[in-house]
């Protein structure tokens, strides 16, 4: 098993896709706690949609990392969803939905003229084996600013995620909490959807969280948990898509699916 291991690690793609699957998926545990908490899962998947819109803009305006565009265009549209979100009573995942259909028919337009789509395909599945050292280096920086911005804000964002009311009367600046937290999700979306795909970005976010949810008994463990689920998953996918020659993202997503099941069931019985 070590030799199989070891060996795995002799291409240096391999120890590139290690790596970031090292540093994506606790973030993506970290931040799905709060997103299913907040019943976001509407909005984070909004905002997956929405890279094919931001990378279009690029194109458009001849920007040659359309990382750029695809970040910008994704923090201004998770603002947005934000002000939308608070200023509507009621129906709000159907304004998120409207939006998100709508951002991502746009996209599918601009890029799809002259039927060259076939060239941003790999964006709805992703390619984690292509991503190199300068990408792993920006998401080294996203999960350290992650983790800070967690250190400082996770009381506020554990007030703001139980109760708006009384985290106000706290005296919590909820709007300010709510858009920091928002931009985060965008940068940590954006920055990892090329290696992990449109069509699957969000379930990453969601399942090991969902996971956690079913066994965990106060918030330290939920979120312990979450973070655990997730990179077992990311690892354990990378090596069994590396062996069989499928898409690494949908097989992360099929064991964290199997990982909820079981959770699911245990947390039942239990």
């Amino acid at each position: 098993m070590i030799e199989m291991f070891s060996s795995l690690l002799t291409y240096d793609f391999m120890k590139h896709a290690f790596i970031a699957i090292l540093i994506i998926t606790p973030l993506f545990g970290i931040l799905g706690t709060m997103i299913v908490n907040n019943k976001m899962a509407f909005f984070s998947d909004a905002l997956g949609h929405s890279a094919l819109t931001g990378m279009a803009i690029g194109v458009i305006f001849g920007i040659q990392d359309t990382n750029i565009s695809m970040i910008i265009f994704a923090v201004v549209f998770a603002l947005l969803l934000n002000k939308i979100s608070s200023s509507i009573k009621g129906a709000t995942d159907t304004v998120i939905s409207v939006f998100s259909s709508c951002s991502i028919a746009i996209g599918l337009v601009i890029l799809s003229r002259g039927g060259n789509f076939s060239k941003y395909s790999s964006l709805l599945v992703g390619d984690i084996l292509s991503i190199t050292a300068k990408e792993i280096f920006y998401l080294v920086l996203i999960f350290i600013a992650t983790l800070v911005f967690w250190v400082i804000c996770f009381n506020q964002l554990q007030a703001v995620s139980l109760h708006r009311t009384l985290a106000k009367s706290r005296r919590i600046k909820v709007a300010l909490i709510e858009n920091l937290f928002s931009v985060f999700i965008a940068l940590v979306v954006m920055l990892s959807i090329k290696w992990v795909g449109i069509l699957i970005i969000n379930a990453l976010l969601i399942l090991p969280a969902a996971s956690s949810r079913n066994i965990a008994e106060n918030v330290r463990e939920y979120h312990l948990f979450a973070v655990i689920f997730s990179m077992f998953s990311g690892v354990l996918g990378l090596i069994i898509s590396y062996f069989t020659n499928v898409a690494t993202g949908p097989m992360i997503v099929i064991i964290a699916s199997v990982i909820f099941f079981a959770t699911y069931f245990y947390g039942k019985n239990r």
